[in-house]
């Protein structure tokens, strides 16, 4: 039997509420990147508008969840892996969903109706992120499936440089074509927030690749 194993045999039932409220928060990120792209490739302002509003509903329930994993930390003595590592991973998905949140928010505000080629690129790989972000997080009850956690993270580190690319393009298009500076602003910005998303699906992957090296 494996030190991993023992120490999973020695930790309480009860101890174990870490892994069905994490798989929740990925899951809310999930809902709340595909109503994302919903939003971006809808031309009715209106279907827009409620759109946004599930995403900030979704946000609200992803607070809450990352509060109870917070609350569960100062009342459990035993926890599945490192109390920092918990720490950490719980607060990089909140901030998946704060950041899709902030971009929604912001063509919400500024009213944009274009959602450029960009755009819509962008909030598909915050899906794709997402996605193999609640794949990673459901394998964490089982680390024997080191292989899964591990690809679903590279996955994930691809999707980042991805976004980093079309960011970069995006923004260089802007400066090229774009002549109106208060809608450059608007455009930058939500482009900023939508691909600051997928940094933090990477920041979540690199806690979980931390969480297997420690428990290998």
């Amino acid at each position: 039997m494996s030190l991993n194993s023992i120490f999973q045999y020695f930790v309480p039932k009860d101890k174990k509420i870490f892994f069905p409220l994490f798989e929740q928060a990925a899951n809310n990120v999930v809902a709340m990147s595909m109503v994302l792209v919903d939003a971006v490739n809808s031309n009715d302002f209106n279907t827009r508008e409620d759109l946004f509003k599930q995403i900030d509903k979704l946000e609200n329930k992803g607070d809450e969840i990352t509060h109870q994993i917070y609350l569960e930390l100062g009342k459990n003595f035993i926890t599945p892996f490192d109390r920092e590592d918990i720490h950490s991973l719980a607060t990089a998905i909140d901030d998946v969903a704060d950041f899709i949140q902030g971009a929604a928010n912001r063509m919400s505000l500024y009213r944009i109706d274009d959602f450029n080629e960009h755009i819509r690129k962008l909030s598909e790989l915050i899906l794709q992120a997402s996605q193999d972000l609640e794949k990673a997080v459901r394998e964490l009850k089982d680390l024997r499936n080191v292989r899964n956690i591990a690809d679903s993270c590279i996955r994930i580190n691809s999707v980042e440089n991805q976004a980093d690319y079309v960011f970069d393009r995006a923004v260089a298009d802007l400066f090229l074509y774009e002549t109106d500076a208060i809608r450059l602003i608007k455009y930058k910005e939500i482009l900023a927030a939508l691909e600051t998303a997928t940094d933090r699906c990477e920041d979540a992957a690199n806690v979980m690749e931390s969480i297997l090296v420690k428990n290998a």
